[in-house]
């Protein structure tokens, strides 16, 4: 996968002209050369699915990697929970007409936090079952704690686990068993969620709650560092998670076109070296 992905969340909006800004972005994305996306049937209820398979249905299909998720599932109007062996089965099949493709390349487990052993002993197999068909190409694990997918590393043969808000500038708690763990595995690690729900990248809520005193004042240290090496807090926060060994990609969600070509420049934008050992103090 390339080292930046596009997250497709945002592209579920169902504004006016939503549809038509979806399939920019993505269009964008892939001549930037963003190789990686990641949707998920919660995204829209399946419309993120729907709108990344149709703008990706031109693309050479070996120039890009797709995971989406499995756990929730489409019924309806609705998504529900659902990590029986049935579910999950279901909802590769579904994801797979939404997206418009005969095989997937990646399928996490989306969010298990509840249904912790019912992931492991009825979906799980599921996934392994068709990875070894071929229909999906790895099986992976995304969640917003890093508790159950180092469990999910060290019990199961996982390929790669998508961590959100959990490496980041402001949030490191993913790195002590985690990160160890999918190293010693040489499980691959995705990092989500770099900007902590907007506050690293000049927004005010942390982790999709207004942001603490406490964290805009670390956060406003954090940009003093960076100012004065020239380089944009949304840039060290994008590329931060990148520093360690088993992260592999970092996976940035974007809405329009322009936000795919902002985040792409500042990716690329020039760090020195020991802009990280300053943003540790």
């Amino acid at each position: 996968m390339t080292a930046l992905g596009l997250g497709t969340a945002p592209l579920a909006g169902e504004g006016p002209g939503d549809e038509q800004r979806a399939r920019e972005a993505v269009e964008e994305a892939v001549q930037t050369g963003i190789g990686y996306f990641d949707t998920a049937p919660l995204y829209g209820a399946g419309s993120a699915e729907r709108r990344l398979g149709s703008a990706l249905a031109g693309v050479p299909r070996a120039s890009y990697r797709i995971s989406t998720k499995a756990g929730r599932r489409v019924v309806g109007d609705r998504v529900e929970y659902d990590f029986s062996a049935d579910g999950i089965a279901r909802s590769v099949e579904d994801s797979l007409t939404r997206l418009g493709l005969d095989r997937v390349d990646i399928v996490h487990l989306h969010d298990p936090d509840n249904h912790v052993r019912q992931a492991l002993e009825e979906a799980y197999p599921v996934l392994d079952d068709l990875r070894r068909q071929g229909v999906i190409g790895a099986i992976g694990i995304g969640m917003n704690s890093p508790e159950i997918p180092a469990r999910f590393v060290r019990e199961t043969d996982v390929d790669v686990v998508l961590i959100a808000g959990r490496y980041t500038l402001l949030d490191r708690s993913a790195a002590d068993d985690l990160l160890t763990a999918a190293a010693d595995r040489g499980v691959a690690v995705i990092a989500g969620g770099v900007f902590n729900s907007g506050i690293l990248a000049g927004g005010s809520t942390y982790d999709y709650r207004p942001a603490s005193p406490e964290i805009v004042n670390r956060v406003e240290q954090l940009s003093k560092v960076c100012a004065s090496y020239d380089v944009p807090l949304k840039a060290a926060a994008m590329r931060f998670p990148a520093t360690h060994t088993a992260v592999t990609t970092v996976l940035i969600g974007c809405a329009t076109a322009a936000e795919v070509r902002e985040n792409v420049e500042l990716w690329r934008h020039p760090l020195p070296a020991d802009l990280w050992t300053a943003l540790s103090c």
